[in-house]
């Protein structure tokens, strides 16, 4: 896939130091909203968040966001976005971060391991090219085209 250097708007927000903030980079850039209202949405709902056996507790998104939550998946829907599994148990790894496999039309954010990207078009857009030479599995995504879904779904049943 191509690449093309994008941090949301990270650096203009006047955030300066790099930190694991993909998940407020990946949505900014993929619904076009101002980074910093997007980080800091998803700060507050961090800092509110329990802590549990298996999460820590986050202050803020600069370290993560927990996105299996339910008010994860209720704010990315609230945006527009469904969520599409391309990974099931004992199935191994079916969609790869390459053109081929994830629909080349529309703004989607890709969950791979520990990384969340926005793929704009067919082209990632990120502060580094996670796509391991389009070897990276790819968990799932988000999407609002409901068209190309359908395509990248019929992808996997017939492997």
């Amino acid at each position: 896939m191509e690449f093309v250097y994008d941090d949301g708007g990270r650096e203009a927000a006047g955030y300066k130091k790099m930190s694991g903030d993909c998940v407020s980079r990946a949505i900014a850039i993929a619904t076009e909203q101002d980074y910093k209202d997007v980080f800091e949405f998803l700060s507050s709902k961090c800092s509110t968040q329990r802590k549990t056996r298996k999460s820590r507790k986050l202050k803020d998104a600069s370290k993560g966001v927990y996105t299996r939550r339910k008010w994860f998946h209720d704010y990315m829907n609230s945006l527009g976005f469904l969520w599409f599994p391309t990974m099931q148990i004992g199935k191994g790894c079916r969609v790869h971060l390459k053109r081929e496999e994830l629909p080349q039309e529309g703004r989607l954010i890709v969950c791979l391991s520990k990384h969340l990207v926005a793929v704009v078009d067919g082209v990632i857009h990120d502060t580094g090219d996670p796509s391991r030479e389009g070897t990276r599995c790819v968990y799932g995504y988000w999407s609002r085209n409901l068209f190309y879904t359908k395509n990248v779904l019929a992808v996997m049943n017939r492997k």
